[in-house]
């Protein structure tokens, strides 16, 4: 599912309020902190993520491999920072706008 511009804008708003949960280190992206973002995101649907500086991988690559992996859906991208969303189809939390693509 690809998310709309007006389904972005929600999820950041929504992210501004939120702390930041994942950090990615110099020990990169591994199993154990593709399951823990996993976790997370089960729990939450949005969860927000820091690159540290020791790391190799910039904040664009991080939140690409960790959307990869976790099939998440890349809300943003700013600086150090990124914001991952992966609605639960259980018990879903946040509510999205219905938004029509333009075709």
């Amino acid at each position: 599912m690809a998310l709309t511009s007006k389904q972005r804008s929600q999820l950041r708003g929504i992210a501004a309020g939120e702390d930041t949960i994942i950090q990615v280190g110099k020990g990169g992206i591994n199993d154990a902190l593709v399951a823990s973002v996993n976790d997370a995101l089960r729990a939450r649907e949005l969860v927000k993520g820091k690159v540290l500086e020791n790391s190799m991988l910039t904040a664009r690559e991080a939140c690409d491999a960790l959307s990869q992996a976790c099939g998440a859906e890349q809300v943003q991208v700013i600086g150090t920072k990124f914001v991952l969303y992966k609605r639960n189809p259980k018990e879903p939390k946040i509510v999205l706008i219905k938004g029509k693509k333009k075709t």
